[in-house]
């Protein structure tokens, strides 16, 4: 059993150092591309460039393993099974499970340096790109308006929202912070960013939403205002040399916790930083999820092409993130709760995987 388990894993070895070639060489390459058109229509320096170049490979690197790890073993199963050599060894008696168990191991391990990887790695190396592009100079009205996270820069407001695109915010909310007071709330479907003489604020012109507005009877009270239009003017901190606020993508956990304890004591539903956590966990067992759905599926194949094996891997990658993707929105949507949303789509691959893994066993 010990030959057989380290023949796999030898016949592994190659198929995977080639993967892992072709998928970094895919990714690098369209990174590549943005990062030339900054130099072109931004005028960056090639040695900034070259630095966010630098800083963006581990987050690349969280997708690259998971890939390479799926199409290394539908590549090598595959071309077993073609060869017969996995009938022969079913015919020998050989319990198949056992032969599943050094992939597990190994998509465990990547599992584990993946929590490190997207834990500490990757948040301070996108923090680090963002510096990186505030510091060469790459400012507008919307610098301190960062899509998805609480941003704090402003005086006596928190805000937070999911996209901009120009000058246009999609689903914006504003907590604005009283003394001895709860936080008043204003709620809308998109903002735009007016332009404002006064280079210490940032006005906001908000449409279709609703406004926490204080009753004139009881102040500590508010009741619901619906609004068309309704504009804002946020007041930027004297020092806007200050550090940035960090996004949920660039904290670790620990960080994402003490934050979500100040949004609870600022009576502030912390979901966002809650599906974090979650997703940065679910993430890192991708690896040991596709070693457990391509297992089964390279010993169906019966192919040992790399074609066919990318083919196979691009419908599963596809699938998964996918439902990582639906997950992550029921979670920031607050319609499930996130520790069911963000391991789904492992649940979901990882136990069809299991399944698969049974049937052959038994036929």
């Amino acid at each position: 059993m010990k030959i057989l388990r380290s023949y796999l894993v030898r016949e592994m070895s190659k198929p995977f150092s080639g993967s892992l070639l072709i998928f970094t060489f895919v990714l690098v390459s369209s990174n590549i591309i943005r990062l030339i058109e900054l130099i072109i229509t931004k005028g960056i320096p090639l040695l900034d460039v070259g630095r966010l170049f630098l800083w963006q490979i581990p987050s690349l690197l969280s997708y690259i393993f998971p890939m390479a790890i799926l199409s290394a073993i539908l590549i090598t199963l595959g071309r077993l099974s073609a060869d017969l050599e996995i009938t022969a060894m079913k015919a020998s008696g050989l319990n198949i499970f056992h032969l599943e168990l050094p992939l597990v191991l190994i998509g465990l391990s990547f599992s584990l340096f993946s929590i490190i990887l997207n834990n500490e790695i990757i948040p301070y190396a996108r923090f680090a790109s963002r510096n990186i592009i505030k510091q060469v100079g790459l400012k507008n009205p919307s610098a301190y308006l960062e899509p998805g996270t609480f941003i704090r820069s402003f005086q006596n407001h928190i805000v937070f929202f999911y996209g901009i695109e120009k000058n246009i915010l999609s689903n914006v909310r504003i907590y604005e912070i009283q003394e001895n007071k709860p936080a008043r709330t204003i709620i809308a479907k998109r903002g735009e960013i007016i332009a404002s003489a006064d280079k210490g604020t940032v006005k906001l012109k908000l449409y279709e939403g609703t406004s926490d507005e204080p009753n004139p009877r009881d102040p500590l009270r508010f009741y619901k205002l619906n609004f068309k239009t309704y504009s804002i003017s946020l007041n930027l901190p004297e020092n806007t040399e200050q550090a940035l606020d960090k996004k949920p993508k660039e904290m670790n956990i620990q960080e994402l916790i003490e934050e979500r304890a100040k949004l609870l004591k600022e009576n502030i539903d912390p979901y966002p930083i809650n599906t974090e956590i979650q997703k940065k966990l679910s993430v890192s067992f991708s690896c040991l999820t596709f070693v457990l759905i391509g297992f089964p599926l390279g010993i169906i194949s019966r192919r040992g092409s790399r074609s066919i094996a990318f083919g196979v891997s691009l419908v599963v990658l596809t699938g998964y993130y996918l439902l990582l993707a639906g997950g992550e929105a029921l979670a920031l949507q607050g319609l499930v709760k996130p520790v069911w949303s963000m391991w789904v789509a492992n649940i979901i691959v990882g136990l069809t995987g299991l399944i698969l893994s049974v049937y052959i066993h038994e036929h």
